[in-house]
C-alpha cells in the first residue's frame, strides 16, 4: 500500500521521465552509495554527465566534492551549493531525472535547500525531481515545503527509487505500438484435446499422465520428445525398439510429482536387456517408497541430446485468468527462481520477446561463452501455443513444461504436467 501511494503522488505531481538515466545529488557519501546501488538494481541507470557538466562542477565545488554521479556536495553544503549542483545536472541532456538527498549536519539548511530544489525544478519542469530528507523532525519543515510544491519527499532513498522506476516502466509501456498482432498458429486440434480431457474426467482423475499430456501438447503443435506408455516389461521393450535407443524410462503415476527422488526415472537406457531391468527396478522403487500409490505403467521416451533447459508454465489466477511463466528450467527452477510472467490472453510475439529478455535465461539463449545462439523463434512459438491451449481450455488449472530443451535449431519439451479442475 505504501508503494501504491508513493506512485500516486509521483504520477500526480511529476512529469514522466524521458528515459531511465538518474542523477543523484547528496551531502553524505553513504546514502549516495545506497541510492546508487538501488538504482543499479532497478530498471534505472546512473546518468553519465557531459564533459562540460563535470568541468563546471569541478571548477565551482570544493576540491573534496565528488563531481561524478553521485554528486557529493559535502556535509557543510548550504542551499547555494545544492542550487548550483542541481542546476548543472538538470541542465545536462544526459540526465532524465534527479534524486536529491539531504542529511542533517550542523550547517544543513532544510528550508532554504527545499526552496532551492523547488526553484531549480521550476526552471526544468520537464524532468522529475525526487527528494529524501533523512533527518526526521530536524528536517521536517523543509520536507513539508517540498510536499506542498508536489516534489515527492521521502524519509529514505529506496522508496524514491522505486517510485521513479515505476514511472519509467509506465513511460516505456506508453511508447509501445498501440496494436501488436497476435501470432497466427496452425496445426491446432481442439476437438482431439477435448476427447483426451473427457477421458480423464471419466476415469475420475484430475492429473494427466505424461503420455496423455504429450498428446494434448502435440494437438496444439507443441514440439515434444516422443513418449508412449507401457504396462509390462515386454511391451516396454517393443515400444523402445520402435522408438530407437537410447530412451528414458519414468514411472507413470499422477500421484508422484518428483519421480527422480524415489528412483522413478532411468536415463540413457541403451538396449532391450536394460529396458526390462529398468522396468522392474522402477516398479520396485516406487512400491518400496510409496506402496499405496497407483502405478499406470512406465513411460518410454526418446532421449534427446542435451540442450539449454527452460521452463514454460501456467497457473490460473481467479481474477486475471491464466498466467504464463518462462525461465530457466530443470531441477534448479525452484532454487534460481529466474522466471517472468505474462497474462495468456492476447499474448503477442513482441510481448513474449520482452518476457524472454527479463530473465537470465535470455543470456544463454543468445549464446554464452562461445556457444551457438538458440532458436528463440521456436521458443516464442512454443510459449504462444501453450498460451493458446490454456486460453482455449479454461479447465486446465495448471501446466508445467519442464524441461524444454532449446537448440540452435528448434526446441523440444521433455516433460509436461497438466492438472485440470
Amino acid at each position: 500500500m505504501a508503494e501504491l501511494f508513493d506512485l500516486a503522488v509521483a504520477f500526480a505531481h511529476q512529469p514522466l521521465p524521458k528515459g531511465n538515466r538518474v542523477a543523484v545529488v547528496t551531502n553524505a557519501g553513504g546514502p549516495g552509495i545506497v541510492t546508487t546501488d538501488n538504482i543499479e538494481l532497478s530498471e534505472l541507470t546512473m546518468a553519465r554527465f557531459s564533459k562540460e557538466t563535470s568541468q563546471e562542477l569541478r571548477a565551482n565545488l570544493p576540491g573534496e566534492a565528488a563531481i561524478y554521479n553521485p554528486v557529493d556536495v559535502l556535509g557543510d553544503a548550504g542551499e547555494d551549493r545544492y542550487r548550483f549542483a542541481l542546476e548543472k545536472v538538470l541542465h545536462d541532456q544526459s540526465v532524465d531525472s534527479v534524486v536529491v538527498l539531504v542529511c542533517p549536519t550542523a550547517v544543513t539548511e532544510p528550508e532554504k535547500t527545499a526552496r532551492a530544489i523547488i526553484e531549480t525544478h521550476r526552471m526544468h519542469p520537464a524532468k522529475p525531481v525526487f527528494a529524501a530528507y533523512m533527518g526526521g523532525k530536524t528536517l521536517a519543515a523543509g520536507a513539508s515545503l517540498l510536499a506542498e510544491e508536489g516534489i515527492p519527499c521521502f524519509t529514505f532513498p529506496e522508496p524514491a527509487v522505486r517510485a521513479l522506476s515505476g514511472m519509467v516502466r509506465y513511460a516505456r509501456t506508453r511508447e509501445r505500438p498501440a496494436k501488436e498482432e497476435e501470432i497466427e498458429l496452425d496445426c491446432i486440434q481442439p476437438e482431439r484435446v477435448k476427447e483426451v480431457l473427457q477421458k480423464i474426467r471419466q476415469e475420475g482423475r484430475l492429473t494427466l499422465l505424461g503420455s496423455e499430456a504429450s498428446e494434448v501438447a502435440r494437438y496444439y503443435g507443441i514440439s515434444i520428445a516422443p513418449i508412449v506408455l507401457a504396462t509390462s516389461p515386454e511391451e516396454a521393450v517393443a515400444r523402445a525398439q520402435e522408438m530407437g535407443f537410447p530412451v528414458v524410462m519414468k514411472v507413470a503415476s499422477p500421484q508422484i510429482l518428483h519421480k527422480t527422488d524415489i528412483g522413478g526415472v532411468k536415463i540413457g537406457v541403451e538396449n532391450t536387456r536394460e529396458v526390462k531391468k529398468s522396468f522392474i527396478e522402477i516398479t520396485e522403487n516406487v512400491q518400496r517408497y510409496l506402496p499405496k500409490v497407483v502405478i499406470h505403467g512406465i513411460e518410454i521416451q526418446k532421449m534427446m541430446p542435451k540442450g539449454t533447459e527452460l521452463i514454460i508454465g501456467m497457473t490460473r489466477d481467479v481474477q486475471f485468468g491464466p498466467l504464463i511463466a518462462f525461465g530457466l528450467g530443470g531441477i534448479y527452477v525452484n532454487l534460481l527462481k529466474d522466471v517472468s510472467f505474462r497474462l495468456a490472453h492476447g499474448l503477442t510475439r513482441e510481448e513474449i520477446q520482452r518476457m524472454l529478455t527479463e530473465t537470465r535465461a535470455y543470456t544463454l539463449l543468445r549464446g554464452y561463452r562461445g556457444e551457438k545462439p538458440k532458436d528463440i523463434r521456436a521458443i516464442i512459438e512454443m510459449i504462444a501455443r501453450a498460451a493458446r491451449l490454456v486460453v482455449d481450455f479454461p479447465e486446465i488449472a495448471e501446466m508445467d513444461i519442464n524441461p524444454v530443451f532449446a537448440y540452435s535449431d528448434g526446441a523440444f519439451a521433455l516433460d509436461i504436467k497438466i492438472t485440470i479442475s
